[in-house]
């Protein structure tokens, strides 16, 4: 199974302009709040229609602007969770799954309707409201709405964005577990990098209604083409670089220079994600002498904000992040305010400005 999806969308603020193919994985599109992201599942869905381009589901047309091709949303064989979940509040539980069956038989429609009861662990919810359910409960109507009609697709809008950390943690499990079994291909929406690692194959990265990055999660983490993208995945570190000699660049807000792979004229920054800064005793090729700024302790690590030792009075140098697990740091830690630290050449990204 395959989406495609191509299209533009003109609104008051921005142009959405998206192009993709779930390749028949699951798909995360991450972005910031505003970049398009649940407008473009609105559109799949034939919630909203595009401007121009083509949407094409397992070789069958769902909307073509120049064909006028716009399949109405109940036939487009599409299921959506939406971000609230949606649920018709004076409707049961059971009222609430079987509101897309209606081509169903009363018989078949029971029957399909108490499967996904039980796959969703709700047997015996269903002559509940949505009032009486907890926001896990409410997300499991909503899924279980969404599967009934067996979806060629599944859209799925920042499903957890309402849940505390607890449930999310529980939920997000099970909804692993059931995208697994789901046959068909899946477009999970967010804003939290972390999530969509866990839950996805591939990514698109979407800013301001632009594809900024698009591919296999693991080479857009370990290398973002851009700025943007490397913003939108978590890159705490970035500044701009100038061009010096022997394959070496100077990392302008940093106040180094460093050595890298594949230096030319289309890359504007370097990056490095805070976890991929090491502390070490020995002198080797990107390793530096930087003095602790500040540090900020979490539950599990230690941000240390570093600047070059030369520089610390000098506003325009930006600090570097480092992330360390306590336990790393209870191991190396000493009173000097000074850290010898090492960019490894291989965990660099260098960057174009978009």
């Amino acid at each position: 199974m395959s989406l495609y999806v191509d299209i533009i969308k003109e609104m008051d603020n921005f142009q959405l302009k998206v192009c993709f193919d779930t390749n028949k994985n699951s798909l995360g599109l991450l972005g910031e709040s505003g970049s398009g992201k649940s407008m473009t599942l609105k559109c799949i869905a034939g919630l909203e229609t595009p401007t121009a381009g083509k949407i094409i589901l397992n070789d069958r047309t769902l909307f073509d602007s120049e064909k006028r091709v716009n399949v109405k949303a109940k036939d487009r064989k599409v299921g959506f969770l939406f971000q609230n979940y949606a649920l018709f509040p004076n409707m049961t539980v059971y009222e609430n799954i079987s509101f897309g069956l209606n081509k169903a038989n009363k018989a078949e429609k029971q029957k399909i309707i108490m499967n996904k009861l039980e796959i969703m662990k709700l047997q015996g919810f269903e002559h509940r409201y949505p009032l009486e359910l907890s926001g896990g409960q409410q997300q499991r109507v909503a899924l279980a709405r969404a599967l009934v009609i067996n979806p060629e697709v599944l859209l799925l809008d920042e499903p957890f964005s309402a849940l505390d950390n607890h449930i999310k943690n529980q939920i997000e499990k099970e909804l692993l577990k059931l995208l697994a079994e789901y046959e068909g291909d899946t477009i999970f929406v967010t804003h939290n990098m972390d999530e969509a690692y866990r839950i996805c194959d591939s990514l698109v990265v979407l800013n301001k209604g632009k594809v900024v990055a698009n591919g296999l999660k693991k080479d857009i983490f370990k290398a973002p083409p851009n700025v943007s993208s490397a913003k939108l995945t978590g890159c705490k570190n970035i500044s701009k670089i100038r061009a010096l000699e022997n394959g070496y660049v100077k990392a302008v807000e940093w106040g180094i220079a460093l050595k890298v792979n594949n230096v030319n004229e289309t890359f504007s920054h370097i990056g490095i994600r805070a976890h991929d800064i090491k502390i070490t005793n020995k002198e080797d090729i990107n390793t530096f002498k930087f003095t602790i700024v500040r540090m900020i302790e979490s539950s599990f690590n230690f941000t240390i904000y570093l600047k070059k030792t030369e520089f610390v009075e000098d506003k325009a140098i930006r600090e570097l992040h480092l992330e360390i697990p306590k336990e790393n740091w209870f191991a190396v830690k000493n009173k000097s305010q000074f850290l010898n630290i090492k960019l490894d050449i291989n965990k660099i990204f260098l960057l174009s400005e978009e």
